[in-house]
């Protein structure tokens, strides 16, 4: 039988659904850590217009960065596939007195803005065709800005497998949660262009495709200290990831 891109998109959702009873269990995933929340700020109000301005959190999960983006004073729109992630962002605005606009539905099919930005933290490879979802994101962003958060969590050689084990057992005999619920069907993941890619450049390329222009990347050097402080010395330097940001325009 074949499998469709609704269908594929129908097994994202249900996956994420799931994933949301335990996502904000990882404080890197919730932002929970009050100096990453505090770099994290600083990240958004570098690259992004002044405040007040409009702004598409695309693939919104839980709500860490639309909080973060509502806090500096951003109008913000949280947009996720997942209903039961986007009802945890919501609790999340509400006990912290925020105003933001939630809307379920793919990043494919934005709403229709216009926006200044549009943002996303480690959503892309999730998509099955990256270049067209950023070329709509474009569409209901004319003359804005984009900002892609994203990480580079190594490969699949043998000092990547060891580094990952060991990282695990440290986490488990400290008594932490780490990941998600389980993984992605090796099947989906063969159809998303991002998912296994080692290098920037399939990224990078993706957002040229799309039309934005003037690209910027930046290493977020700020944000993998704060990490690693918080990890401790051991965990730190096992799970150390590098963390950047794309920005771009379109011109």
């Amino acid at each position: 039988m074949t499998t469709g891109p609704a269908d594929r998109r129908d097994e994202i959702r249900r996956w994420w659904d799931e994933d949301a009873q335990v996502y904000d269990d990882v404080p890197n995933h919730a932002l929970s850590d009050r100096a990453e929340a505090a770099a994290w700020r600083e990240v958004l109000a570098r690259h992004l217009p002044p405040t007040g301005a409009r702004v598409l959190d695309a693939g919104a999960g839980t709500g860490a960065i639309s909080v973060l983006l509502a806090q500096l004073g951003y109008r913000v729109t949280a947009l996720d596939l997942s209903e039961q992630m986007l009802a945890r962002a919501r609790r999340k605005a509400e006990a912290r007195s925020l105003e933001i606009d939630f809307v379920i539905g793919p990043v494919e099919e934005p709403p229709p803005g216009p926006f200044d930005a549009v943002v996303e933290r480690h959503v892309l490879w999730t998509t099955l065709d990256p270049r067209a979802v950023l070329a709509g994101w474009r569409a209901v962003a004319p003359g804005g800005r984009l900002l892609l958060l994203e990480g580079h969590w190594g490969g699949d050689t043998v000092v990547d497998r060891a580094r990952a084990m060991l990282a695990e057992r440290v986490r488990q005999a400290r008594g932490e949660r780490h990941g998600h619920h389980g993984d992605y069907d090796p099947a989906l993941l063969e159809q998303l262009p991002l998912a296994r890619a080692r290098t920037l450049h399939p990224l990078i390329r993706a957002v040229e495709e799309a039309g934005w222009g003037a690209i910027r990347l930046e290493r977020l050097r700020d944000v993998e200290w704060v990490r690693q402080m918080a990890a401790g010395q051991v965990l730190g330097l096992l799970q150390a990831a590098p963390q950047f940001a794309i920005s771009a325009d379109d011109r």
